[in-house]
């Protein structure tokens, strides 16, 4: 029958979607199984609650994107019949093979968070925070004896300005839930959406966690709260008296981090870790997918990928070769990532091409 005919031909088209993007299934599966595994030998777990809470905040960006996306639907084509209009809209992308099969992406982007904000909580159970030192000498090196905050205090070191870096500090979680429900379901972003989602996943187990780790370390901030030391705590003066001018978004949820650390806090969020940024890392991976997709976007995320590194450094969670060494290993596993599903399409591609055998 043909309605028989049409659901056998929309399966086969979600079967072969989730075929393309398989590469992104077997990472995220076994990079999450090392992890539960992980957790589970420290004896820690990872509770519903967390997840729970990374869906709760997928949902309220989605229901954000649908209510803008109905908005721009009615006002570009004026319909006679609006609620019909939107209905028929929306199943006809509900459809959609893409978009069905792109669920199961969902479904990482919100496991996966949860999981790894753990590692980053448990570093100091595998390493101790020792590299700020280093990291401070190499700040110096590159700007002549200088830390790196001092550097840019002429042009960023007034309070309007450091508020405004503050905000921009914290809309970078648009670039984790909008951004990432933009790639999983915009069909203009479908080119680079499996290059996007083997990104993410990869950034934050290796940026993230592993080399987190490595490489641990407080930052500026917690300089002298963790460690005692008072290299940094003229910056911190600043930023303290401007907020008092103009509130500082940032210090507040310094606090917070703070009082988690001191607490043991394994929740979605907490966790202190300077080396490498991941702010930096996951702009500069949405640069590299988003100017694939429109030239312009590309040229106004560069503006923010740069400016989420400045503000790292000025709103002293970060030195600047916190953000050096992120920029290096985004573009390593971007390229990686590039390879990695070049040669998975070309193997599906020679599969596609191989004739049955004839029967005997």
């Amino acid at each position: 029958m043909p309605h028989d005919h049409a659901e056998e031909e929309l399966n086969g088209s979600i079967r072969a979607a989730i075929a393309a993007d398989l590469p992104i299934h077997v990472v995220a599966l076994l990079l999450l199984g090392g992890c539960l595994v992980l957790l589970t030998t420290h004896g820690i777990q990872v509770g519903l609650g967390a997840i729970a809470a990374n869906l709760r905040i997928y949902t309220a960006a989605a229901i954000a994107m649908v209510l803008f996306d109905l908005v721009s639907l009615l006002l570009r084509n004026k319909p006679n019949r609006p609620t019909r209009f939107l209905i028929e809209t929306y199943i006809a992308r509900l459809r959609k093979p893409r978009l069905l099969a792109s669920l199961s992406l969902l479904a990482i982007a919100i496991i996966f968070m949860p999981f790894f904000s753990k590692l980053k909580s448990m570093i100091p159970l595998f390493n101790t925070y020792s590299w700020d030192h280093a990291f401070i000498a190499w700040d110096r090196a590159i700007f002549f004896g200088y830390d790196a905050w001092q550097v840019l205090q002429p042009v960023f070191g007034y309070p309007t300005i450091s508020a405004a870096m503050a905000w921009l500090y914290h809309a970078w979680m648009l670039l984790i839930y909008i951004g990432t429900l933009f790639f999983i379901f915009y069909p203009a972003a479908d080119h680079v959406r499996r290059h996007y989602m083997l990104g993410f996943v990869l950034i934050w187990t290796l940026v993230g966690g592993a080399m987190a780790t490595a490489f641990a370390s407080v930052g500026p901030v917690f300089m002298n709260p963790i460690m005692g030391d008072s290299t940094f705590d003229t910056q911190m003066a600043y930023l303290n008296g401007a907020n008092e001018q103009v509130p500082i978004m940032t210090l507040h949820v310094q606090e917070l981090l703070l009082g988690w650390y001191h607490q043991g806090e394994q929740g979605l969020g907490s966790g202190i870790t300077a080396m490498p940024s991941m702010h930096v890392s996951m702009a500069f991976l949405f640069w590299l997918a988003i100017r694939q997709v429109s030239p312009t976007a590309g040229k106004i995320f560069f503006a923010f990928f740069v400016l989420i590194w400045i503000g790292s450094v000025h709103l002293a969670y970060h030195y600047a070769v916190d953000g050096l060494v992120s920029i290096i290993a985004t573009a390593a596993i971007w390229r990686f990532v590039n390879a990695i599903i070049e040669v998975w399409d070309i193997a599906r591609l020679r599969t596609a091409r191989v004739p049955e055998p004839e029967p005997a």
